[in-house]
């Protein structure tokens, strides 16, 4: 990981002198979404934290709406990662971290404000049982209204494993991931050459090296679907997901036929999603079908839902398929 400089501040709140959280925070032209992100960070209650914001060469207004924060808020440091991407942003955060728990936050996404409450406690456990090196929870996909999401993420399993991975990365997001800050920097944080599936990739890696990485049953994140963003490009996605498809191999994992289905119908909701086009929604629910009955019915109602959505996609108009599936 490498270093990068700070931008001078003169912040005026105070700074607690060991924060317990680190929250990196890459931008880049982030303007539209910044301030909303920011003031989610602003309203949690818990205030021992840090945040780390990466500016990845933005040429919109982000610059001065993070240098304007720190000025205001000496919890909020401004790093400066001129157009290294978001990997190499994070990679730079995360080294910069004081806090031993290392929390991802995206620039259009947003924290419930328990959101840092609920990582401190459930790294703390209950004094028995296994340590906790990394933590998750729900998250409320919306697209303009956080209050009214148009889906949540399913009831996460108590600690990942690699197979669930191969299948349905259940974390979803940057934004839901949170790990101990020393175990990160030890795994050599993200694959700075990737910009699609660099989480998927490095959850692969901690898990298969015995990492024990906890879900939580609480919807702790919104975020913010757009067909502009970087999960809107499918193949791009299939790219990285193959990238880390690699990584798994190497540790000795590979994906069964259950796992291809689940993660071909995950494809097809997001084609629906993202009105990508009539077929092709149909053509990775068919693929997935091939791959796996069982895994594409797992559970039912969702398969059932993505297999009705991918045909009634061929004879819907365009603005009622954005209707019901963009959400």
């Amino acid at each position: 990981m490498t270093q990068s400089m700070f931008h001078p501040a003169a912040p005026q709140a105070e700074a607690p002198a060991v924060p317990q959280v680190s929250i990196v925070l890459p931008c880049y032209n982030a303007a539209d979404t910044l301030q909303a992100t920011l003031d989610s960070l602003l309203a949690q209650t818990r205030t021992d934290w840090e945040a780390i914001c990466v500016d990845d060469g933005s040429t919109d207004a982000t610059r001065t709406i993070l240098a304007d924060a720190a000025l205001r808020d000496r919890r909020i440091r401004l790093m400066r990662n001129p157009g290294r991407g978001p990997s190499a942003a994070r990679n730079a955060g995360a080294q910069a971290a004081q806090g031993r728990i290392l929390a991802f936050l995206d620039a259009d996404d947003l924290w419930a404000p328990q959101k840092i409450d609920r990582l401190v406690a459930a790294f703390a456990g209950t004094g028995s049982g296994p340590a906790t090196d990394g933590v998750f929870a729900r998250v409320a996909f919306f697209r303009t209204d956080p209050a009214a999401p148009g889906t949540v993420s399913a009831r996460p399993q108590a600690t990942l494993d690699v197979a669930t991975l191969l299948g349905e990365n259940p974390v979803c997001t940057m934004s839901n991931l949170a790990l101990r800050r020393d175990l990160f920097v030890e795994a050599g944080g993200f694959d700075e050459g990737m910009v699609h599936a660099e989480d998927l990739e490095l959850l692969i890696r901690l898990v298969g090296g015995g990492a024990r990485i906890q879900g939580l049953d609480e919807v702790l994140v919104s975020y913010r679907t757009s067909a502009a963003g970087l999960s809107s490009d499918l193949s791009a996605m299939a790219a990285g997901r193959a990238a880390a498809l690699a990584t798994a191999r190497r540790l000795g994992h590979s994906p069964c036929r259950r796992a291809e289905a689940i993660h071909l119908r995950y494809l097809a909701r997001r084609a629906l999603r993202l009105s990508a086009g009539r077929v092709t929604a149909l053509t990775l629910a068919l693929r997935g079908l091939r791959a796996s009955p069982r895994g594409f019915f797992s559970p039912p109602r969702r398969g059932g839902l993505v297999a009705a959505g991918a045909l009634a996609a061929l004879v819907l108009p365009r603005p009622v398929n954005r209707a019901l599936f963009a959400r």
